[in-house]
Protein backbone atom coordinates (compact mmCIF):
# COMPACT_ATOMS: atom_id res chain seq x y z
CA UNK A 1 0.00 0.00 0.00
CA UNK A 2 2.88 2.62 1.42
CA UNK A 3 4.09 2.10 -2.45
CA UNK A 4 0.71 3.78 -4.21
CA UNK A 5 0.84 6.76 -1.85
CA UNK A 6 3.90 9.12 -2.91
CA UNK A 7 6.92 9.24 -0.94
CA UNK A 8 7.48 11.80 1.90
CA UNK A 9 10.70 13.18 2.54
CA UNK A 10 11.25 14.40 6.29
CA UNK A 11 13.93 17.17 6.92
CA UNK A 12 15.54 16.77 10.48
CA UNK A 13 15.00 13.50 12.91
CA UNK A 14 14.88 15.31 16.09
CA UNK A 15 11.60 15.13 18.47
CA UNK A 16 9.18 16.20 15.69
CA UNK A 17 10.69 15.03 12.87
CA UNK A 18 10.84 11.54 14.36
CA UNK A 19 7.26 12.07 15.23
CA UNK A 20 6.11 13.14 11.76
CA UNK A 21 8.46 9.87 10.36
CA UNK A 22 6.34 7.93 12.87
CA UNK A 23 3.06 9.36 11.56
CA UNK A 24 3.33 8.73 8.33
CA UNK A 25 4.84 5.49 8.23
CA UNK A 26 1.96 4.54 10.42
CA UNK A 27 -0.27 5.42 7.78
CA UNK A 28 1.35 3.99 4.91
CA UNK A 29 3.32 6.26 3.04
CA UNK A 30 7.01 5.16 1.80
CA UNK A 31 9.10 7.40 4.07
CA UNK A 32 12.41 8.97 3.57
CA UNK A 33 14.44 11.02 6.84
CA UNK A 34 17.22 12.81 6.51
CA UNK A 35 19.65 14.44 8.82
CA UNK A 36 23.37 15.72 8.59
CA UNK A 37 24.93 12.36 10.94
CA UNK A 38 24.08 9.00 10.64
CA UNK A 39 24.44 8.84 15.02
CA UNK A 40 21.76 11.21 14.63
CA UNK A 41 19.40 8.71 12.09
CA UNK A 42 20.32 5.61 14.40
CA UNK A 43 18.75 7.78 17.31
CA UNK A 44 15.79 8.51 15.46
CA UNK A 45 14.54 5.24 14.09
CA UNK A 46 15.02 3.74 17.50
CA UNK A 47 12.35 6.92 18.37
CA UNK A 48 10.24 5.55 15.36
CA UNK A 49 10.25 2.22 16.74
CA UNK A 50 9.45 3.10 19.84
CA UNK A 51 6.59 5.47 19.02
CA UNK A 52 5.07 2.92 16.63
CA UNK A 53 4.99 0.48 19.33
CA UNK A 54 3.89 2.82 21.48
CA UNK A 55 0.72 3.58 18.62
CA UNK A 56 -0.05 -0.65 18.49
CA UNK A 57 -0.39 -0.55 21.83
CA UNK A 58 -2.47 1.75 22.79
CA UNK A 59 -4.44 1.34 19.69
CA UNK A 60 -3.79 4.86 17.64
CA UNK A 61 -2.27 3.72 14.82
CA UNK A 62 -2.92 6.37 12.37
CA UNK A 63 -4.47 6.33 8.70
CA UNK A 64 -4.62 2.64 7.27
CA UNK A 65 -3.02 1.78 10.69
CA UNK A 66 -0.10 -0.16 9.67
CA UNK A 67 1.42 -2.46 12.50
CA UNK A 68 4.68 -1.53 14.06
CA UNK A 69 6.47 -4.23 11.91
CA UNK A 70 5.24 -3.43 9.19
CA UNK A 71 5.32 0.48 9.45
CA UNK A 72 8.75 0.51 10.46
CA UNK A 73 9.69 -1.09 7.26
CA UNK A 74 8.34 2.36 5.52
CA UNK A 75 11.28 4.33 6.41
CA UNK A 76 14.85 4.44 5.23
CA UNK A 77 17.44 7.09 5.99
CA UNK A 78 19.68 9.04 3.82
CA UNK A 79 22.59 12.09 4.99
CA UNK A 80 21.96 13.03 1.10
CA UNK A 81 19.78 15.92 1.10
CA UNK A 82 19.27 15.63 -2.81
CA UNK A 83 18.51 11.51 -2.31
CA UNK A 84 16.18 12.37 0.54
CA UNK A 85 13.87 14.84 -2.12
CA UNK A 86 14.04 13.03 -4.93
CA UNK A 87 10.52 11.87 -5.86
CA UNK A 88 9.18 13.33 -3.13
CA UNK A 89 5.67 14.41 -3.58
CA UNK A 90 5.68 16.09 0.23
CA UNK A 91 8.64 17.02 2.81
CA UNK A 92 8.00 18.52 6.00
CA UNK A 93 10.85 20.05 7.28
CA UNK A 94 11.83 20.08 11.15
CA UNK A 95 15.41 21.74 11.50
CA UNK A 96 16.33 24.67 13.68
CA UNK A 97 14.28 26.93 15.03
CA UNK A 98 16.10 30.08 13.23
CA UNK A 99 15.29 32.22 10.26
CA UNK A 100 18.63 33.34 9.41
CA UNK A 101 19.32 29.23 9.18
CA UNK A 102 16.43 28.67 7.26
CA UNK A 103 16.89 31.52 4.75
CA UNK A 104 20.04 29.32 4.11
CA UNK A 105 18.54 25.82 4.04
CA UNK A 106 15.67 26.72 1.75
CA UNK A 107 18.25 27.13 -0.73
CA UNK A 108 19.54 24.25 -0.81
CA UNK A 109 15.78 22.58 -0.59
CA UNK A 110 14.75 24.50 -3.29
CA UNK A 111 17.70 23.22 -5.68
CA UNK A 112 16.53 19.65 -5.11
CA UNK A 113 12.96 19.46 -4.33
CA UNK A 114 10.42 18.23 -7.13
CA UNK A 115 8.65 21.11 -9.09
CA UNK A 116 4.93 19.72 -7.31
CA UNK A 117 6.28 18.97 -4.11
CA UNK A 118 4.61 20.78 -0.86
CA UNK A 119 7.32 22.21 1.08
CA UNK A 120 6.15 22.21 4.39
CA UNK A 121 7.76 23.92 7.61
CA UNK A 122 7.20 22.32 11.42
CA UNK A 123 8.35 25.68 12.39
CA UNK A 124 6.05 27.23 15.32
CA UNK A 125 6.72 30.56 14.82
CA UNK A 126 8.24 31.82 11.97
CA UNK A 127 6.18 32.81 8.92
CA UNK A 128 6.80 31.45 5.48
CA UNK A 129 7.10 34.57 3.79
CA UNK A 130 10.47 35.39 5.93
CA UNK A 131 11.99 32.76 4.35
CA UNK A 132 10.73 31.33 0.63
CA UNK A 133 10.10 35.21 -0.68
CA UNK A 134 12.97 34.32 -3.57
CA UNK A 135 12.49 30.53 -4.16
CA UNK A 136 11.86 29.52 -7.23
CA UNK A 137 9.55 26.93 -5.51
CA UNK A 138 7.76 29.59 -3.42
CA UNK A 139 4.14 28.80 -4.23
CA UNK A 140 4.31 25.10 -3.14
CA UNK A 141 5.39 26.03 0.85
CA UNK A 142 3.66 26.42 3.48
CA UNK A 143 3.81 26.12 7.20
CA UNK A 144 2.56 22.71 8.96
CA UNK A 145 3.01 23.44 12.62
CA UNK A 146 1.63 20.36 14.40
CA UNK A 147 1.18 20.78 18.26
CA UNK A 148 3.44 18.53 20.62
CA UNK A 149 3.35 15.77 21.10
CA UNK A 150 1.85 15.31 17.35
CA UNK A 151 1.59 11.97 18.34
CA UNK A 152 -1.35 12.45 20.68
CA UNK A 153 -2.13 16.41 19.78
CA UNK A 154 -4.03 16.04 16.35
CA UNK A 155 -3.98 19.75 15.33
CA UNK A 156 -2.07 21.02 12.54
CA UNK A 157 -2.21 24.01 11.73
CA UNK A 158 -1.47 25.30 7.48
CA UNK A 159 -0.04 29.04 7.43
CA UNK A 160 0.30 29.79 3.74
CA UNK A 161 2.55 32.68 2.93
CA UNK A 162 1.21 35.26 0.76
CA UNK A 163 2.69 33.42 -2.78
CA UNK A 164 1.21 30.09 -1.07
CA UNK A 165 -1.19 28.34 -4.08
CA UNK A 166 -4.44 27.29 -2.93
CA UNK A 167 -4.03 23.87 -4.34
CA UNK A 168 -0.83 23.32 -2.11
CA UNK A 169 -3.18 24.39 0.98
CA UNK A 170 -5.86 21.62 -0.02
CA UNK A 171 -3.52 19.19 -1.17
CA UNK A 172 -1.42 19.46 2.52
CA UNK A 173 -4.71 19.31 4.32
CA UNK A 174 -5.67 16.21 2.58
CA UNK A 175 -2.74 14.61 3.12
CA UNK A 176 -2.82 15.52 7.08
CA UNK A 177 -6.29 13.84 7.01
CA UNK A 178 -4.93 10.86 5.56
CA UNK A 179 -2.46 10.39 8.56
CA UNK A 180 -5.21 11.25 11.18
CA UNK A 181 -3.82 15.05 11.75
CA UNK A 182 -6.32 17.29 11.97
CA UNK A 183 -5.70 20.48 9.75
CA UNK A 184 -6.96 23.78 10.33
CA UNK A 185 -6.39 26.07 7.65
CA UNK A 186 -5.65 29.99 8.13
CA UNK A 187 -6.42 31.98 5.38
CA UNK A 188 -2.78 34.60 6.17
CA UNK A 189 0.06 35.23 8.15
CA UNK A 190 0.00 36.08 11.51
CA UNK A 191 2.56 36.00 14.05
CA UNK A 192 2.52 33.10 16.40
CA UNK A 193 -0.18 31.76 14.01
CA UNK A 194 -3.16 30.37 15.85
CA UNK A 195 -2.41 28.01 18.65
CA UNK A 196 0.74 30.21 20.03
CA UNK A 197 -1.16 33.31 20.02
CA UNK A 198 -4.44 32.09 21.71
CA UNK A 199 -1.69 30.17 24.08
CA UNK A 200 0.35 33.54 24.90
CA UNK A 201 -2.70 35.15 25.40
CA UNK A 202 -3.82 32.78 28.22
CA UNK A 203 -0.25 32.63 29.44
CA UNK A 204 -0.11 36.06 29.81
CA UNK A 205 -2.89 36.18 31.82
CA UNK A 206 -2.04 33.91 34.48
CA UNK A 207 1.35 35.56 34.50
CA UNK A 208 -0.39 39.00 35.77
CA UNK A 209 -2.51 37.39 38.07
CA UNK A 210 0.16 35.36 40.28
CA UNK A 211 2.71 38.32 39.88
CA UNK A 212 -0.89 40.87 41.24
CA UNK A 213 -0.75 38.12 44.06
CA UNK A 214 -4.60 37.60 42.94
CA UNK A 215 -4.35 33.49 43.18
CA UNK A 216 -1.11 31.23 43.79
CA UNK A 217 0.51 29.08 40.95
CA UNK A 218 -1.10 26.39 42.34
CA UNK A 219 -4.81 27.21 42.39
CA UNK A 220 -4.20 29.20 38.65
CA UNK A 221 -3.36 25.63 37.22
CA UNK A 222 -6.31 24.21 39.08
CA UNK A 223 -8.91 26.26 37.35
CA UNK A 224 -7.41 25.32 33.44
CA UNK A 225 -7.11 21.39 35.18
CA UNK A 226 -10.41 20.94 36.52
CA UNK A 227 -12.41 23.93 35.12
CA UNK A 228 -11.54 25.51 31.88
CA UNK A 229 -9.73 22.42 30.58
CA UNK A 230 -12.13 19.69 30.96
CA UNK A 231 -14.87 21.98 28.63
CA UNK A 232 -11.99 22.70 26.16
CA UNK A 233 -11.29 19.33 25.44
CA UNK A 234 -13.91 19.07 23.72
CA UNK A 235 -15.82 22.06 23.14
CA UNK A 236 -13.53 24.91 21.81
CA UNK A 237 -14.27 28.24 23.38
CA UNK A 238 -16.91 29.67 20.57
CA UNK A 239 -18.87 26.60 21.42
CA UNK A 240 -18.54 26.77 24.89
CA UNK A 241 -20.20 30.32 25.07
CA UNK A 242 -22.69 28.77 22.33
CA UNK A 243 -23.66 26.23 24.29
CA UNK A 244 -23.71 28.14 28.06
CA UNK A 245 -26.32 30.45 26.69
CA UNK A 246 -29.63 29.92 23.92
CA UNK A 247 -26.74 30.40 21.29
CA UNK A 248 -23.97 32.68 20.60
CA UNK A 249 -26.21 36.08 20.24
CA UNK A 250 -27.77 35.67 23.43
CA UNK A 251 -24.46 34.80 25.14
CA UNK A 252 -23.32 37.85 23.74
CA UNK A 253 -26.26 40.01 24.82
CA UNK A 254 -26.43 38.64 28.34
CA UNK A 255 -22.28 39.07 28.93
CA UNK A 256 -20.72 41.36 26.63
CA UNK A 257 -20.97 44.57 28.81
CA UNK A 258 -19.25 42.00 31.69
CA UNK A 259 -16.76 40.78 29.14
CA UNK A 260 -15.69 44.22 28.48
CA UNK A 261 -15.20 45.68 32.12
CA UNK A 262 -13.10 42.45 32.62
CA UNK A 263 -10.68 42.99 29.57
CA UNK A 264 -10.43 46.70 30.08
CA UNK A 265 -9.20 45.87 33.17
CA UNK A 266 -6.46 43.73 32.02
CA UNK A 267 -3.01 45.17 32.92
CA UNK A 268 0.23 45.98 30.23
CA UNK A 269 1.39 43.62 29.02
CA UNK A 270 4.48 41.87 31.30
CA UNK A 271 8.07 41.43 30.25
CA UNK A 272 8.28 38.09 31.52
CA UNK A 273 11.40 38.32 32.86
CA UNK A 274 10.19 39.92 36.30
CA UNK A 275 12.65 37.90 38.66
CA UNK A 276 10.24 38.09 41.61
CA UNK A 277 7.70 36.47 39.53
CA UNK A 278 10.02 34.00 38.26
CA UNK A 279 11.01 33.11 41.70
CA UNK A 280 7.31 32.86 42.31
CA UNK A 281 6.71 30.48 39.72
CA UNK A 282 9.98 28.33 40.11
CA UNK A 283 9.54 27.84 43.93
CA UNK A 284 5.58 26.39 42.86
CA UNK A 285 6.31 24.28 40.17
CA UNK A 286 9.45 22.56 41.56
CA UNK A 287 7.78 21.71 44.94
CA UNK A 288 5.43 19.29 43.09
CA UNK A 289 7.40 18.78 39.61
CA UNK A 290 11.18 19.12 40.68
CA UNK A 291 13.68 20.21 37.96
CA UNK A 292 15.88 16.79 38.33
CA UNK A 293 12.84 14.87 37.46
CA UNK A 294 11.37 16.84 34.88
CA UNK A 295 11.48 13.77 32.68
CA UNK A 296 9.23 11.57 34.87
CA UNK A 297 6.93 13.90 34.82
CA UNK A 298 6.89 14.50 31.32
CA UNK A 299 6.31 10.98 30.95
CA UNK A 300 3.43 11.33 32.92
CA UNK A 301 2.27 14.20 30.98
CA UNK A 302 2.42 11.58 27.66
CA UNK A 303 0.66 8.86 29.27
CA UNK A 304 -2.21 11.34 30.33
CA UNK A 305 -2.41 12.63 26.83
CA UNK A 306 -2.61 9.00 25.32
CA UNK A 307 -5.36 8.07 27.59
CA UNK A 308 -7.02 11.03 26.13
CA UNK A 309 -6.13 10.65 22.36
CA UNK A 310 -7.91 6.79 23.52
CA UNK A 311 -11.27 8.27 24.73
CA UNK A 312 -11.60 11.32 22.15
CA UNK A 313 -11.47 8.75 19.54
CA UNK A 314 -13.65 6.42 21.01
CA UNK A 315 -16.33 9.21 21.67
CA UNK A 316 -15.74 10.48 18.08
CA UNK A 317 -16.32 7.19 16.30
Amino acid sequence: MADNRGKIAIVGSGLIGSSWATIFASAGYPVQLYDIKEEQLEIALKNVKLNLELLDNNNLRRGVGLPASEAISNITTTINLEEALKGAIYVQESALESLEFRLEFYKELDKFVEPNAILASSTSTIPASKFTENLKNRENCLIVHPVNPPLFCPLTELVPAPWTKQEIIDRAAEIMKSVGQQPVKLKKEAIGFVVNRVQFALLTEVYRLVADDVISVDDIDLVMTSGLGMRYAFHGPLETIHLNAFGVRDYLRRYREGIKKVVDDFGPTPEFNESDVIDKLEKALDAKMPTSDIRKFQADRESKLIELAKLKRQLEQ
